[in-house]
């Protein structure tokens, strides 16, 4: 069950992304070939107004197809053919569209299980946040000059970066202080650690859920753009990347461990990682790499501010290139995920 949670999630997402892009075509009046749900052989398929519309084999993806890799044609429809603008429009759709997802699904979550405010629940006596003088009911606002929405920018923070010193900005009352703390290792757990707890999650209304799903997504937004940052100086290894086959078997093991409290520790847990997922492919895909969209986007914006089109077959070298090289890591990340599922 678990792995059929995992194909439905990681497809739906891919289903929403593509979705994107093809009402945003739709609507700059852009002919879009095909537009089909799930891949693989064609099931059904049925066309409307020069759309071919499939329904696919495999239960999960979709694509949208309108020739964005062909040379312009004299088609007014033409992908090529329309402004810079209306193409960097549908090119960014299908990663907006993750993130609107992702808040869609944030603002559920937080409407079934509350929200947790930086608020200091039970701290630890003899550990740095005791000694530094945090108290229970303090409200952390900052972390190094960043502010903070949810407990658990602290505790994925202090997770990165384990030994690492720490200002902490809280508001006591109408007071408002800054202290620094180091991290001190507690030999049990085997970790670095402040000593504080969170205070729990807060239920509210529907205007709490709106707020609180958008800093849900702006929390993942900020934790894959910093585990980027690892990835790129060294601090995390290549070896730490997961594909689909990694994806697959943390929902499978995410659900075999929540079944046991019920459905609905089920949905909560795959809620959180849909969100995290959907909002992870949403910054992926708008990285400046070729082949991806976020590398369509920068020939776009090159083409805006010189006036001109880059001509197409250097665009295609350029795209191909990345397309190999993005294979490659693909087929190594695969590898590496079967490795450590069944190795």
């Amino acid at each position: 069950m678990g792995i059929v949670l995992a194909i439905f999630i990681f497809g739906f997402i891919i289903f929403f992304h593509e979705l994107g892009h093809f009402l945003l075509a739709k609507r700059s009046h852009i002919d879009v070939t095909e537009f089909s749900v799930g891949m693989g052989p064609i099931l059904l398929a049925k066309e409307h107004k020069g759309t071919k519309y499939c329904l696919k084999l495999l239960p999960f993806g979709g694509s949208c197809m309108m020739g964005e890799d062909e040379e312009a044609t004299d088609a007014p429809g033409s992908f090529h053919n329309k402004s810079v603008w209306a193409r960097m429009s549908v090119i960014v759709a299908g990663a907006v569209f993750n993130f609107i997802l992702a808040f869609i699904l944030a603002t559920i979550l937080v409407g079934m299980i509350g929200f947790d405010k930086p608020v200091v629940g039970e701290v630890d006596p003899g550990y740095p946040a005791a000694e530094a003088g945090l108290k229970e009911g303090d409200l952390i606002t900052k972390i190094n000059g960043k502010s903070i929405k949810v407990f658990r920018e602290l505790s994925y923070y202090n997770q990165l970066h384990q030994g690492s010193d720490m200002s902490l900005t809280f508001k006591r009352g109408d007071q408002e202080e800054t202290i620094v703390v180091h991290p001190q290792k507690d030999e049990e757990r085997g970790y670095y650690r402040f000593g504080i707890a969170s205070n729990g999650y807060t239920k509210g209304n529907l205007f709490d859920a709106v707020k609180y799903g958008a800093y849900e997504v702006r929390f993942w937004i900020k934790i894959t753009f910093e585990s980027l940052k690892m990835l790129v100086t060294g601090q995390v290894g290549i070896n730490e990347l997961s594909g689909p086959v990694g994806i697959v078997d943390v929902v499978d093991n995410t659900y075999q461990q929540s079944k046991a409290y019920g459905v609905k520790m089920v949905i909560v847990e795959m809620l959180n990682l849909a969100i995290l997922i959907s909002a992870n492919l949403g910054v992926m895909n708008l990285l400046p790499l070729p082949a991806l969209d976020g590398g369509r986007l920068v020939f776009l914006i090159i083409e805006a501010i010189r006036g001109k089109k880059i001509p197409p077959e250097k665009e295609g070298i350029v795209h191909t290139i990345g397309i190999i090289l993005l294979m490659v890591l693909m087929v190594f990340v695969m590898f590496n995920d079967i490795r450590k599922v069944f190795f």
